[in-house]
């Protein structure tokens, strides 16, 4: 399972857990991933993984565009 978002390409970022004494750990910072639905062109519907922020960003996008007609 690729923990990647489908549609802007956020992947997993790495980097150290740091305690007081000053020694490192590698660890992983995975993205909020959504799995949504989504309708395409043709009717179709497609189930992809979404990152959260994605998502909102599509909301309001759809929102922009509802209002404008």
């Amino acid at each position: 399972m690729a923990r990647r978002c489908d549609i802007t390409g956020k992947g997993p970022l790495t980097g150290n857990n740091v305690s007081h004494a000053n020694n490192k750990t590698k660890r992983r910072q995975l993205p909020n991933l959504r799995s949504v639905k989504i309708t395409l062109e043709d009717g179709t519907t497609k189930r992809v993984k979404v990152a959260a922020s994605t998502l909102r960003t599509m909301k309001k996008r759809a929102a922009q565009a509802a209002t404008a007609e």
